[in-house]
């Protein structure tokens, strides 16, 4: 049967994923703090603390978690707040070079786009002009990936059947679950850098 919808994963798959490093340097140079202490207030942080289950299906949850992750580690509140606030920017995520394009081709071509992500807000804004008929958000649901209600929801939400639709994503342990509602699914290497070109595999695939 012909593809008649992709469903894209966010962070990894569309976009670059901030490194711990580079989320700290942002957050000091937000406040007018030298970027050069990233290093030291990543040291600070217990990754782990930030990780806690079911944090991405809950907004109260989340922002909970990692202040207390960031008190445990002794910062500051401006501080702390400036982390949040770019752990929480959509525009802090870069897009892959080959996003653009891809989601255009795939438009222009009839097939239906959305996105689903396991996230604590809103990314609508990032995505601006891009062709997206379907946001479905984590903390919007309730629930996260590999659950495969999520995976349910995005279809209902795309109105399309499971084998119609393709899955892409870059985790096999979340995004690769997809197949276990019957979703074609195409895994990618997370991306590394904005200039990496995988996405080509998409339109490959739905041609």
């Amino acid at each position: 049967m012909r593809l008649r919808a992709v469903i894209f994963d966010w962070r990894g798959t569309l976009v670059l994923t901030p490194t711990f490093r580079g989320w700290a340097e942002e957050a000091l140079r937000r406040i007018g703090r030298d970027p050069d202490r990233a290093a030291d207030v990543v040291a600070a942080l217990d990754p782990a603390r930030m990780e806690a289950p079911g944090v991405d299906a809950d907004a109260e949850l989340h922002r909970e978690a990692y202040y207390q992750a960031f008190q445990a580690a002794g910062l500051d509140e401006e501080l702390a707040d400036s982390l949040y606030a770019v752990e929480s920017d959509p525009m802090a995520n870069p897009f892959a070079v080959d996003a653009g394009p891809t989601l255009r081709a795939l438009h222009d071509a009839g097939v239906r786009v959305g996105v689903l992500s396991d996230i604590h807000f809103d990314i609508r804004p990032a995505f601006r002009d891009l062709p997206v008929d379907a946001f479905v958000l984590s903390f919007e649901h309730g629930v996260v990936k590999p659950d495969p209600a999520i995976f349910r929801t995005a279809l209902d939400a795309l109105g399309t059947e499971p084998r119609e639709t393709l899955m892409v994503g870059d985790r096999s342990t979340h995004d690769g679950a997809g197949v276990e509602v019957g979703l074609p699914t195409l895994l990618v290497p997370p991306l590394g850098d904005v200039t990496d070109a995988r996405l080509h595999l998409v339109t490959n695939l739905v041609r």
